[in-house]
C-alpha cells in the first residue's frame, strides 16, 4: 500500500483518515491511498512567497536553467523507478515515453532555450526600444520581471510526470515556485517524481511544493501575483475559473480542458498512397496511446467520401489487431484505462455518440478483459454517414480509445466540420496538397491550438498529431479552454509580468544590462579585444582613425569579389539611380574596411567572430570620401564555462559624421 503524501512548507505529510483509495488500473485492487483533509495550505501559500519566491528571484535565468538542466539528468537517471509505478496506471512502456521522457524532455527544452533566449539577468527584456521623443533622449521598451506569487497546477491524471514538469518546467524558469496539484488517481506517480525532485538537493527551499487530495481554501487565497494553470474537464474549469475571489482580484487562470481534435485525410491521400498509410497509422496511434486518454487524441475523422469504406476497412484491421492486455507485458500494444469509473465513463459517452453514429470496430459487450477486474476496453471505430445532422459527435468526448470517421465533400465542407467541435487544441490534415494546406490554415486556424500537417516528405521526422512539443503552443479556444502553456519563452511569459519601461537612454541601458545607443559611452583605454569577457563593461567604445575609401578600392573588390554591379563600375548608370551620385563603394566592402580598423589582429581574448545582425547600408560612400568606426560593447552573455558571447555596437561615419552602416557584431570571448 502507497501513502501518498503532500510536500508541505518544507515538510512531507501523510494521507489522513480523508483519504481516498486509488485501485490499480490492471487488477482493480487497492494499491494506494491519497489525501489529507487537514492540509494547512495557507501556509503552503506563504511558504511559496515567502521562502521560495525570494530565493528564485535572486537566480538569473541561467541559473534557473542550468538547476532545470541538472534536474532532468537526475530524473533521467532515475526514470525506470517511475516506469515501474506507471504501469499500474495502465500505461505501456511506449507509454511512458510521452508521459515520463516526455516531461524529462520537455524540462532539457525549457533549459536550453533558458540559456540561449533569454539573458544571463534577472530582467527579461521583451521587443526593441522604442524611440518616443525627436531627438532620441526619451525612450521606452517593454521588460518582463518574475511574478511575486506561485504558479498552482492543477493536473489530470492522464500524464502524472508530463502533466506536471510540462507546467513546472516553464513556472522555474519564470523564477516563480510551484504548488503541484495532481489528480488523485494517479497521484502516486507524481509524489514519486516530486520525492526525486526534491532529493536530488538542486531545488531552492519552497520551489515546488505538492498537494495530495484537495486543495482546501487555497484558490480563496491568491492574488494578482498568482497563477492558476489547469488540465481537466470543461465543468471543473468552470467551476474553477468562475471561482469569485479570482475574478475579483484578477488571479490569471490558464485552461486546458475537453477538445474534440479531428484529423483530416486529404483528397489526394487515396489509397495506396503513402499518405493514406501514414492516416492510418496515426490514426491507429492516437486511439491506443495511453488507451486514448489524451487530451490532443483524435476523436473526429474525416475523409472524402470516395475514401471512406478503404479507411474503414483499413483502421478496422489496425485496431483489431492491437493487443490489449497487461501493460507490463512486453506484447502489449494497449493498456487499461485509468480506472473502473473512467471505463464507465467512456461507456457512457459511447451510447451517446452511438445515437448518432455506427459502430464499425469494437464490441465492448463482448469484449473480454485480459486481466480479471482490469478497467480495459477494445478501441471503438463509429462510422456516421451524415456528420451535418449530428450534434453529439461534435460536443461528446469519450476520453478513451474511441474515434469516429464521417465523409467530408470538399476543403469547405471539411472546415466547417472542424469548426464545429467550437474550439480544439489540435488538428491535423494529411496531403501534399500546399494549396489545401493554406486554405485549411485560412479556415480553420481561428479554432485550433495547433494544426499539424503530415505527409510523405516531413513523415520520417514529424512527431505525430498528439504531441505537443514545448517548442510550440499547446492551448486552444473555445471548448479546448481558452488557454496556452509551452510555446518556448510563450510558456515562460505566462508566469512574468510584462511592464512599459520608458526614460533615458542611461536609464534603459542600466535597467536591461544592455547599451543603447545615446547612453553613456567609456572610452576605452586599451584596445577592447585585448579584455577578457568578464573585464569588458557595457558601453564600453572604440573610436577608430578614419581612412579613406578610393576609386582603385572599388574596383579592385569588384574584380576580386566578381561582384560587378553598375552601381560601383559605372558612372553614367550608378547617377541614373535615384539611390546614387554616381559609383559608390560596395557595402561589404565598407563592412571589410570596418573590420580593418577595429580589429585587434593579435591572439587574445577573442575566439571567433560569429555573424552579425541588424545590418543597415544608411548613406552611400562615394570615392574620395572618408569612414570611421564607433565599436561599443553593447550586451554580454555567458555561453559556456570558458567563453561568452559578445555583442557589439558598430557604426560606420564618413568625414561629414553622417552614419553610412550600423549593425551589431557577434564574438565570442574567453573568460580568461
Amino acid at each position: 500500500m502507497i501513502d501518498v503524501h503532500s510536500f508541505a512548507a518544507g515538510h512531507w505529510t501523510p494521507s489522513d483518515s480523508a483519504a481516498r483509495p486509488i485501485a490499480c488500473a490492471i487488477t482493480g485492487e487497492i494499491i494506494a491511498r491519497s489525501g489529507n483533509g487537514a492540509l494547512d495550505v495557507g501556509a503552503m501559500h506563504a511558504y511559496a512567497r515567502e521562502v521560495g519566491g525570494p530565493a528564485l528571484r535572486k537566480l538569473t535565468f541561467h541559473d534557473r536553467a542550468r538547476m532545470l538542466k541538472a534536474l532532468a539528468i537526475y530524473l533521467g537517471e532515475r526514470k525506470q523507478a517511475l516506469y515501474d509505478l506507471s504501469f499500474h496506471t495502465g500505461a505501456t512502456q511506449a507509454d511512458h515515453a510521452f508521459d515520463i521522457d516526455g516531461g524529462i524532455g520537455t524540462m532539457f527544452v525549457y533549459a536550453s532555450k533558458g540559456r540561449r533566449e533569454m539573458p544571463d539577468a534577472r530582467i527579461y527584456l521583451d521587443g526593441e526600444v522604442e524611440q518616443l521623443g525627436r531627438e532620441g533622449t526619451f525612450l521606452g521598451r517593454h521588460v518582463a520581471v518574475p511574478l511575486q506569487g506561485v504558479g498552482v497546477h492543477i493536473n489530470a491524471f492522464n500524464f502524472p510526470v508530463w502533466g506536471m514538469l510540462e507546467k513546472f518546467a516553464p513556472t522555474f524558469l519564470a523564477g516563480v515556485p510551484s504548488i503541484v496539484k495532481p489528480a488523485t488517481a494517479t497521484s502516486y506517480v507524481t509524489e514519486a517524481c516530486v520525492r526525486m525532485m526534491l532529493e536530488s538537493g538542486i531545488l531552492p527551499d519552497g520551489a515546488l511544493q505538492l498537494i495530495a487530495g484537495g486543495t482546501g481554501d487555497l484558490l480563496k487565497r491568491l492574488d494578482a501575483q498568482d497563477v492558476v494553470s489547469f488540465t481537466g474537464s470543461a465543468d471543473t474549469a468552470l467551476k474553477l475559473r468562475s471561482e469569485p475571489h479570482l475574478l475579483a482580484n484578477a488571479v490569471r487562470f490558464v485552461a486546458e480542458q475537453d477538445s474534440l481534435n479531428a484529423s483530416v485525410l486529404g483528397p489526394d491521400a487515396a489509397p495506396g498512397t503513402p499518405e493514406f498509410d501514414l492516416f492510418v497509422t496515426e490514426a491507429h496511434r492516437e486511439m491506443t496511446t495511453k488507451a486514448g486518454q489524451k487530451c490532443t487524441a483524435i476523436r473526429r475523422i474525416m475523409a472524402p467520401a470516395t475514401h471512406v469504406d478503404a479507411l474503414i476497412a483499413a483502421l478496422s484491421e489496425r485496431l483489431q489487431s492491437t493487443q490489449i492486455g497487461d501493460p507490463r507485458d512486453k506484447a502489449t500494444r494497449m493498456g487499461a484505462l485509468v480506472s473502473t469509473a473512467q471505463r464507465a465513463d467512456v461507456l457512457e459517452k459511447v451510447a451517446a455518440l452511438a445515437t448518432e453514429a455506427e459502430r464499425v470496430s469494437g464490441d465492448p459487450d463482448s469484449f473480454r478483459a485480459p486481466v480479471e477486474g482490469g478497467a480495459f476496453l477494445p478501441p471503438m471505430l463509429f462510422h456516421c454517414a451524415d456528420p451535418d445532422a449530428a450534434e453529439r459527435l461534435h460536443d461528446t468526448e469519450a476520453f478513451g480509445p474511441v474515434s469516429t470517421i464521417m465523409p467530408y465533400r470538399d476543403a469547405d465542407h471539411a472546415i466547417a466540420l472542424l469548426n464545429r467541435g467550437k474550439g480544439s487544441l489540435v488538428a491535423s490534415v494529411i496531403t501534399r496538397d500546399t494549396d489545401l494546406a493554406r486554405e485549411m490554415v485560412l479556415g480553420a486556424a481561428a479554432w485550433h491550438g495547433r494544426l499539424y500537417f503530415n505527409n510523405r516528405d516531413s513523415m520520417a521526422e514529424a512527431t505525430g498529431h498528439g504531441a505537443p512539443m514545448p517548442h510550440m503552443v499547446h492551448g486552444g479556444p473555445g471548448r479546448a479552454g481558452g488557454g496556452e502553456e509551452l510555446g518556448g519563452i510563450r510558456g515562460v511569459m505566462h508566469y512574468m509580468q510584462r511592464t512599459a519601461v520608458q526614460g533615458s537612454p542611461d536609464i534603459l541601458t542600466a535597467v536591461g544590462a544592455e547599451w543603447i545607443p545615446g547612453a553613456t559611452e567609456t572610452t576605452a583605454s586599451e584596445h577592447p579585444f585585448t579584455k577578457t569577457f568578464h573585464d569588458l563593461a557595457i558601453g564600453e567604445t572604440l573610436h577608430t582613425d578614419p581612412r579613406e575609401v578610393t576609386l582603385d578600392d572599388i574596383e579592385t573588390f569588384a574584380h576580386f569579389t566578381g561582384d560587378t554591379f553598375y552601381a560601383h563600375m559605372d558612372e553614367e548608370a550608378a547617377k541614373a539611380n535615384p539611390f546614387f551620385p554616381g559609383r559608390v563603394a560596395h557595402g561589404y566592402l565598407l563592412l571589410s574596411f570596418a573590420a580593418g580598423l577595429f580589429v585587434q589582429p593579435d591572439p587574445g581574448p577573442v575566439l571567433a567572430n560569429t555573424g552579425l545582425g541588424a545590418l543597415t547600408f544608411l548613406k552611400p560612400v562615394s570615392p574620395g570620401d572618408t569612414i570611421a568606426v564607433r565599436l561599443t560593447v553593447k550586451k554580454k552573455t555567458p555561453r559556456t564555462d570558458t567563453y561568452g558571447q559578445v555583442r557589439w555596437h558598430v557604426t560606420v561615419t564618413n568625414q561629414d559624421a553622417e552614419k553610412v552602416a550600423e549593425y551589431e557584431l557577434h564574438t565570442m570571448n574567453a573568460y580568461s
